[in-house]
């Protein structure tokens, strides 16, 4: 079947044809540093990026750089976003994804998979700025 007897020109098919001119809504991405939490009393900072698509609205991720990971590629957890914005007020979490505030200025992430467990300390502050500009419209 040709293009045009699928798609017949819209004078011909007796209805006007509308063109949506909304561009989609833009990628939300913030690159941020936080601490990894270990045993040694230095700390180590990384760069994190956060990321949330309006295609997902329900949810963010956080992904870490490939040289961090054995197999050299970005490591990347996707949870919802909810527990999130929930963890920065109270412990929550019960699966691979914790989330706890850490004193007034402090948030703890901690992510379980089966080689082991990473936890991760970023200022609440850059995780409410991300939250709010995953809920701030979209600029067109």
């Amino acid at each position: 079947m040709s293009a045009t007897a699928e798609n017949p020109p819209a004078a011909a098919a007796g209805t006007a044809t509308v063109t949506d001119t909304t561009a989609p809504a833009a990628v939300v991405e913030e690159r941020v540093r936080a601490r990894v939490i270990t045993d040694d009393p230095l700390y180590r900072t990384i760069p994190v990026a956060l990321r949330f698509a309006p295609a997902e609205p329900l949810a963010v991720r956080i992904v870490f750089p490939a040289d961090l990971s054995p197999e050299g590629t970005d490591n990347e957890w996707v949870f919802p976003r909810a527990l999130l914005e929930a963890g920065l007020q109270a412990p929550t979490g019960t699966g691979d994804v914790r989330i706890w505030p850490c004193g007034r200025v402090q948030a703890v992430v901690e992510f379980h998979s089966p080689e082991g467990v990473a936890v991760v300390q970023f200022d609440i502050a850059v995780l409410r700025r991300f939250l709010r500009r995953t809920y701030a419209p979209a600029t067109r």
